[in-house]
């Protein structure tokens, strides 16, 4: 297949996601037909079947797309020095180039992660996750033996965290640029919520919680 047609499909398929995450906004994903994807998207159906086999097929192909874009960056991440990264005030670069990857998908997310979007979709993320953690990078970031609680409650926490502050940024309208959602994130992460929250400060100095 030669470039321009693989642009063709490109934009094709665009136009027909955009339709798709329209018409879940308004009227929910059972709700909608391939007629009304097709109507929405001015394509013919026959045009539609040559790249899905119905919604949900297109839905599905929708999301693993989506999940596969960040994986890509994710498995880039390697060790790294937490503290260098804290001591500068600066972002995960990878945890950066998530959040600018979400920002141009991201009306497709938030209709994905909204009331009217797809429940399936946080376990799909979850186990696509444990396959990233845990089974297929060469050189993972985390080992299973050097983990100090069992693997299975350790990645439901970091995809549940992780996923709550995706959703609250989309939700919020991105209000963040990505970089600074990324540090957020990158603090939240690398040293967690009590340390985000202060308490740890507060704990090694009793002082700093007193007022004068």
């Amino acid at each position: 297949m030669d470039q321009p047609t693989d642009r063709r499909v490109v934009r094709t398929k665009a136009v027909i996601r955009h339709a798709l995450t329209e018409l879940i906004e308004e009227k929910g994903f059972e709700a909608l037909t391939v007629k009304d994807i097709t109507t929405r998207a001015i394509i013919n159906r026959g045009t539609f079947y040559l790249h899905y086999r119905d919604k949900y097929d297109l839905l599905q192909q929708s999301e693993q797309q989506l999940i596969e874009g960040l994986i890509a960056i994710i498995s880039t991440i390697r060790p790294f020095d937490l503290d260098w990264h804290l001591s500068l005030d600066k972002p995960v670069p990878q945890i950066v180039n998530v959040f600018e990857y979400m920002n141009e998908h991201a009306d497709f997310l938030k209709t994905i992660l909204g009331p009217k979007g797809d429940p399936a979709f946080h376990p799909l993320l979850k186990s696509m996750m444990w396959k990233y953690l845990f089974e297929k990078n060469i050189t993972p970031l985390i080992k299973k033996e050097n983990a100090l609680v069992p693997t299975e409650y350790l990645v439901a926490y970091i995809t549940s965290a992780h996923f709550g502050i995706i959703q609250e940024w989309l939700m919020q309208g991105r209000r963040e640029s990505p970089h600074d959602i990324a540090l957020i994130m990158t603090k939240l992460t690398l040293k967690g919520p009590l340390y985000a929250a202060g308490i740890f400060n507060v704990m090694k100095d009793p002082d700093l919680g007193k007022e004068d």
